[in-house]
């Protein structure tokens, strides 16, 4: 009898539960309720005509636009990347692995600043393939390519380290009978694998997208800050928000917020057919 109780779960008096759960309750509305609301609010402060005058104006739209160029670029690329780093780390063994590991959580660990900075030094004009790029008519650092390499790089452990623990408990059995029975590698991957992790790729590309279309360090390192042609939305509203443009700023920030909450629906749906 004394066994049985002893793997009971512990349960708190209902004083505590009721507590915890009103300081949890708090600490949402304080940090994620009120500052989103805040944020519509001020960008509605002038009026609807003030609020979409704002997000139609032509540089927010040539932000919109450099935003999704960028994010269009580096999220299929950080898929490839990820289903092929993924792959090889929980499939095969070979030298170098732990190293791979490794360099895919850099971006984790490196401020996005510091990433932007080495761009700067790798590419810029006094950099060390900057001269040999001018030369050439290749402007990386203050154009788009800058742009796309720096959310690139912040971005691609995202669907690799979905994907690498997913595929790890899934083990290798399936593979292996398809393996046995005469698939190929590729009919194995497309028939047997991608199908089991089908979710956690897209869970994962959800939000390396979000993270693409709001990154600012890097970015903003490497972007130069030229209105109309390498801000993105996030630094737009940098710079709306310095010119004292408080009502254009929040109706563009106003979009990231969207973009947050749209997300994390996604995010909600993806899980919960995960969990089926």
């Amino acid at each position: 009898m004394s066994a049985h109780r002893s793997t009971r779960a512990p349960t708190e008096p209902p004083l505590v539960r009721a507590l915890l759960i009103v300081i949890a309750l708090v600490f949402l509305a304080f940090f994620l309720i009120v500052p989103v609301v805040a944020v519509f609010v001020q960008a509605l402060a002038d009026g609807p005509a003030a609020y979409f005058a704002a997000i139609t104006d032509p540089a927010t739209r040539s932000a919109i636009r450099l935003t999704l160029i960028a994010a269009g670029i580096s999220v299929p690329l950080n898929t490839l990347f990820g289903l092929a780093a993924s792959w090889a780390i929980t499939k095969f063994e070979f030298r170098g692995k732990t190293l791979l590991l490794t360099l895919i959580d850099l971006p984790f660990t490196v401020s996005p600043i510091i990433s932007g900075l080495v761009f700067v030094v790798l590419f810029g004009a006094q950099g060390l393939l900057g001269p040999w790029l001018l030369a050439h008519g290749i402007r990386v650092i203050f154009a788009v390519p800058g742009i796309v390499i720096a959310t690139t790089f912040v971005t691609f452990p995202f669907v690799a380290r979905e994907l690498i623990p997913l595929m790890q408990s899934q083990g290798n059995e399936e593979e292996e009978a398809a393996l046995v029975l005469g698939a190929s590698g590729w009919q194995t991957f497309f028939r047997v694998t991608l199908p089991k992790i089908k979710w956690g790729l897209l869970y994962g590309v959800v939000l390396c997208a979000s993270r693409a279309m709001g990154e600012f360090g890097a970015v903003s390192v490497v972007s130069g800050h030229i209105r109309g042609h390498t801000n993105t939305v996030p630094l737009h509203v940098e710079i709306l928000y310095d010119e004292y443009d408080f009502v254009g700023a929040f109706a563009v920030a106003s979009l990231l917020a969207l973009l947050g909450l749209v997300t994390l629906g996604v995010k909600r749906l993806v899980e919960a057919r995960e969990s089926r």
